[in-house]
């Protein structure tokens, strides 16, 4: 059996040279894979009675992985998509354990052996025109907080950004002046890219800066809670879905979706998809690294689907009605 301390010397070292130095992964991947290791190590710690502190490597093994997943969707509620990505960031880990500690290899090996679990595919959930509109007239225009949130949303559903990207725009990523009107987003994997701004959201972001005082060459986050902090992932969620509790009073289907900052994506995904704009435009919009990804948005859109079905002439005429000649079938049509 290993010494507990090997499994903290392997944590920071697949922590500082795996991750950062080897591959530059990004503070959101970084994140990421810390808060997977650090509920498996908890779960473990839990089931085997022993501080973190005293668990070895082989504490972890297949099983334990096995019933830590189970717990992830069962008792937390986590989706398969999560479940997978948790795996992910412990596989990662054990490639590292197989190649730093020997003893190990045969429980690393165990472990990247387990396979992701298959999900269903749900259908594109995204709002129209009119339900987006109502969202971001939801907050209240005369209060500090509800300019925020009104600011927040409207980035959300102009620009398409995650919220991960858009909670991480500092004011020096902005350009507000005509003409080029515009921002940088920061992307997964460090990937950047540059979305245009509409001119009613650049109104709506000029006066947020000008209310907080802040300089459009500062390196200042553009979304900040009460205490002047960046906001959070938790903190916009909550914005997002107390404005949809608002907006629902007036448009009442709202209430019947699945309102997420997620959602908002899908959504100008869709009003651009819907105005005629090509896929490989909205790839490059939205930051997706295969066309493939953006193609869901077609497959979703039933209306498109609907009209191509006109076009080809298959609802535009009825054919006549089956009308019998023999007598007896007369009668049994009238039955």
């Amino acid at each position: 059996m290993s010494d507990p301390a090997l499994l903290a010397q392997l944590l920071e070292s697949f922590f500082r040279q795996r991750l950062n130095a080897q591959r530059n992964a990004s503070p959101a991947t970084v994140a990421s894979y810390r808060d997977a290791l650090r509920l498996l190590i908890l779960f473990t710690s839990r089931r085997s009675g022993r501080k973190p502190c005293q668990l070895h490597v082989s504490d972890m093994d297949r099983d334990v992985v096995l019933l830590f997943l189970d717990h992830l969707e069962r008792e937390r509620g986590n989706c398969v998509q999560t479940r997978n990505a948790r795996l992910t960031a412990i596989r990662s880990f054990f490639h590292h354990v197989a190649a730093n500690d020997p003893e190990s290899i045969g429980v690393a090996q165990r472990i990247l052996a387990i396979p992701v679990k298959r999900s269903d595919i749900s259908v594109t959930n995204y709002l129209t025109r009119n339900e987006v509109t109502a969202l971001v007239e939801a907050p209240d225009p005369h209060t500090s907080l509800g300019r925020r949130d009104r600011a927040l949303i409207l980035f959300l559903a102009r620009t398409g950004a995650r919220i991960s990207e858009a909670l991480n725009v500092d004011a020096i990523d902005l350009r507000l002046e005509r003409p080029g009107r515009q921002v940088l987003l920061h992307g997964k994997g460090r990937k950047q890219r540059i979305v245009p701004l509409s001119d009613d959201l650049a109104t709506n972001l000029i006066e947020l800066l000008r209310e907080h005082g802040i300089g459009r060459r500062d390196p200042i986050p553009l979304f900040t809670d009460a205490h002047g902090r960046r906001l959070t992932r938790f903190g916009a969620i909550h914005v997002v879905k107390r404005a949809a509790a608002i907006a629902a009073s007036t448009c009442p289907e709202l209430s019947a979706k699945q309102i997420s900052p997620h959602v908002l994506r899908h959504s100008l995904a869709m009003a651009l998809l819907q105005s005629g704009v090509d896929l490989l435009t909205i790839q490059a919009w939205l930051g997706h690294a295969q066309v493939a990804t953006t193609h869901r948005y077609a497959e979703a859109d039933v209306e498109m689907m609907r009209a191509g079905l006109d076009k080809a002439g298959i609802f535009s005429a009825t054919g006549a009605r089956f009308k019998p000649k023999d007598a007896v079938l007369r009668l049994l049509e009238r039955v």
